[in-house]
């Protein structure tokens, strides 16, 4: 019994895998964001459904503090002080800071970019290495 039981979620999951990647794959929004490094069928299909309007964002700093990937802040008297995320690779990034932090601050740049491309309406381009 439970190994049918087994089954049939397996076959729920599988079948909700090939939705949310029919549908992520459905809008040219979807399209584009699956081409960011990191971003897949089920993280575009999430940004498209749950932000409707990107340019309710003032900027992609306030996208990512709304999905929760802020800084730590050490501000006082009404003065902004916010924590460092790095911009510096992958690599230099895990060599210096937890795993966590960098995950963090990799998740952080990804929603940046997301916001960029659902405002301009663009295509992801690889940066170019001077």
């Amino acid at each position: 019994m439970l190994e049918a039981q087994l089954r049939v979620v397996k076959k729920q999951i599988l079948e909700n895998d090939r939705r949310v990647r029919a549908n992520a794959r459905e809008t040219e929004l979807g399209r584009r964001l699956m081409e960011i490094p990191g971003v897949g069928p089920l993280l575009a299909s999430a940004f498209v459904a749950t932000v409707a309007d990107a340019h309710a964002f003032k900027s992609g700093r306030c996208l990512s503090a709304w999905i929760g990937l802020v800084p730590k802040q050490h501000s006082s008297g009404g003065k902004e002080r916010l924590g460092s995320i790095s911009k510096a690779g992958n690599r230099q990034l895990m060599a210096r800071r937890t795993a966590k932090v960098a995950a963090v601050a990799l998740a952080n740049k990804t929603a940046r970019m997301v916001w960029a491309l659902m405002t301009n309406g663009e295509r992801y381009r690889e940066p170019v290495i001077a």
